[in-house]
């Protein structure tokens, strides 16, 4: 077990130190973080969603409603061109482009540009499907540092039911050869539901991506999208305490996970913020509220907002929208279902779900000598 911890650590040294090399300010910005976090800022990623257009139609796909808008104002590269300007003057690092299947996008290209490799960390969102060797070296030449792929089951008929593409199994396994040759960061995404958690198939699924040295990103399920009201696949604490425990053996992380010396809890708004084609910025891809829209005020400021809500400015060892039934009944089911996605935060929070001005930012390290976000 320490000896796995070692490993870990190891390994997010080597990946830092090449970094440092390839995108020397992209590093300058991530030594900073620390700091911004002692000052409660946010250090999000952004999770782009630039279109979605899509080859698949998965069973759990948590845009299907908000795809549904159609305003007139949307994203091109000349409005990522803004936003990566204004993400940059913030201090941030990090973006995802995802979608709907990014590699789709007949202005992929032009959208990485757009971002500007030199001052980001960019990943990319896929399904596989179009990932091949070709493919991938093209993405490294033009700035694509990771690929994060979807993989839902160790068994080839279920992760293609799954995803209701036939096929989709074996794909997926020859794109993660092509990432890993192309000298791509990969990790694997995977659902799992309360049927899945405990089962031996993702003890074997985790074990056979470990064994090719791909580490494994768990993505609890979530009651919306084309699940929602799908209560019956949502984990409990004592699931999340399970998968915690496994992280300690195997190379497997939630968006729970403490990383690089920092403990934020639920990541929404601190950690990380979803962007919609439309320019709606929400806490995180599940949670279906507009905290402010880019088109129409700067990002900095619905950022700002964002962290003056209890439950993204304060700290939470949980997952609001996969296990807190509290929120998910008082917030998703009375405040979310049946409305216009996303939901503006004025329709959805009072004044009572705002953090005190007068409150101060308690920002303290740990025992484990993680800092950790206020309580």
């Amino acid at each position: 077990m320490e000896n796995n911890k070692q490993i870990l650590k190891k390994d997010e040294i080597e990946k830092r130190n090449k970094l440092k090399k390839e995108k020397p300010y992209v590093f300058e910005k991530i030594s900073k973080f620390k700091e911004k976090v002692k000052n409660a800022e946010s250090i999000a990623i952004l999770q782009f969603q630039y279109d979605y257009k899509c080859n698949f139609k998965c069973q759990h796909c948590d845009v299907t409603k908000i795809k549904a808008k159609n305003p007139k104002i949307f994203f091109t590269p000349k409005s990522v061109r803004e936003l990566s300007k204004q993400a940059d003057e913030m201090g941030l690092a990090h973006i995802v482009i995802t979608g709907g299947e990014p590699l789709v996008f007949p202005d992929f290209d032009d959208i990485v540009e757009a971002i500007d490799p030199q001052k980001f960390y960019i990943t990319s969102d896929t399904n596989g499907w179009f990932l091949s060797e070709e493919k991938a070296k093209h993405l490294k030449s033009i700035g694509v540092d990771k690929i994060q792929l979807s993989l839902d089951s160790l068994y080839e008929e279920e992760h293609d039911i799954f995803r209701q593409s036939k096929g989709a199994y074996k794909r997926c396994l020859k794109a993660i050869d092509a990432a890993q040759n192309a000298g791509l960061n990969i990790i694997i995404q995977t659902v799992v539901t309360k049927q899945r958690v405990r089962s031996e198939e993702f003890i074997k699924f985790v074990e056979f991506l470990n064994n090719k040295n791909v580490g494994v990103f768990v993505t609890y399920a979530k009651p919306v999208g084309r699940w929602e009201k799908n209560f019956d696949v949502l984990i409990t604490k004592e699931d999340m305490d399970y998968v915690r425990q496994l992280e300690k053996k195997y190379n497997i992380f939630t968006h729970l996970t403490p990383s690089y010396g920092l403990d934020l809890g639920c990541i929404a708004v601190k950690r990380m913020v979803s962007i919609t084609k439309w320019g709606d910025v929400m806490p995180c891809p599940y949670i279906h509220i507009s905290l402010g829209n880019f088109f129409e005020e700067p990002l900095k400021d619905i950022i700002e907002r964002g962290l003056k809500i209890k439950y993204f400015g304060k700290y939470s060892n949980t997952c609001f929208i996969a296990e807190d039934r509290k929120f998910i009944t008082e917030i998703e089911e009375k405040k979310i279902y049946g409305k216009k996605l996303p939901v503006p935060y004025y329709e959805v929070f009072t004044k009572d779900d705002f953090i005190d001005e007068k409150e101060k930012f308690i920002i303290k390290e740990d025992n484990n000598g993680f800092l950790k976000w206020r309580e």
